[in-house]
């Protein structure tokens, strides 16, 4: 199965863009205290920025840069997946706490902002876009099982979709089972493999045992296995280089997902 990408947008410690992305992944790197800011996410308006979930704005931020990468005039061309490990822990955090205390007290903001899909929701309402929304979950392999989706969706149905990966520490306890040390998102503007001359991912499973493909740079290597939306870094870097190479990530169990990373032609 092959796509292409034709637009990246990222959010994350050092990089807000996907130029300085791919300046810290061509060897400038990131300095261990690196923190992932508050995204503008401009895409919103003043009065949904307001109400909206820190997760929603990492999510509408990076579709928003993705989207103007790709040179598409309207966000509504794209079906979107959106994919997160743990959803908004900190409105989870808050919701648990309130109802261990006193339930009656519990925000109705709070609960239709604690849905794993609310990051879509914001996104329709920003975009416009009406097209389908999938919001998956997959733990440590999130990133991995987003691709997946967005890839076939993109192949079967010949059109243009969105993967949007985000995740954010949440408060203890939580924080303490879910294991994300920094907030970390991206997105990719997928298009069928013949629409145009962007870079191609081919896409393959392996079930026999193969050893995930690694940041070598330390700092980042700890990001990748500090935020599974970060699990697309060693992709983000095949991208960044031009290179044509494999990239192993973590399909869930023992199975992997294997991208091959192909040049524009």
């Amino acid at each position: 199965m092959t796509i292409r990408v034709e637009g990246i947008g990222v959010w994350g410690p050092g990089m807000t863009d996907w130029s300085s992305c791919q300046t810290v992944l061509n060897g400038a790197g990131l300095p261990e205290e690196a923190k992932c800011g508050d995204p503008p996410a401009a895409t919103l308006s003043p009065q949904e920025r307001r109400r909206s979930i820190a997760t929603a704005r990492l999510a509408v931020e990076v579709a928003g840069q993705a989207c103007a990468a790709a040179g598409r005039q309207d966000a509504r061309d794209y079906a979107t997946v959106f994919s997160s490990s743990g959803g908004d822990l900190a409105t989870l955090g808050n919701i648990c706490e309130t109802l261990a205390r006193d339930p009656r007290l519990l925000s109705p903001t709070r609960f239709h902002n604690s849905v794993h899909n609310a990051p879509g929701g914001y996104w329709g309402i920003a975009s416009g876009c009406e097209r389908a929304s999938t919001s998956l979950s997959a733990g440590p392999a999130s990133f991995a099982a987003g691709l997946l989706e967005a890839a076939t969706q993109c192949a079967v149905e010949e059109a243009p979709v969105m993967l949007v990966a985000y995740d954010l520490p949440g408060p203890a306890p939580l924080a303490d089972v879910c294991g994300i040390a920094i907030g970390f998102a991206v997105a990719l503007a997928l298009t069928p493999a013949g629409a145009n001359d962007a870079p191609a991912l081919s896409l393959h499973f392996e079930t026999t045992p193969v050893a995930e493909t690694v940041m070598q740079d330390a700092v980042l290597e700890a990001l990748r296995l500090g935020n599974p939306a970060a699990r697309c870094l060693p992709l983000l870097s095949a991208l960044a280089a031009g290179d044509i190479r494999d990239v192993v990530m973590d399909g869930g169990g023992d199975d992997r997902l294997v991208v091959t990373v192909a040049r524009p032609e």
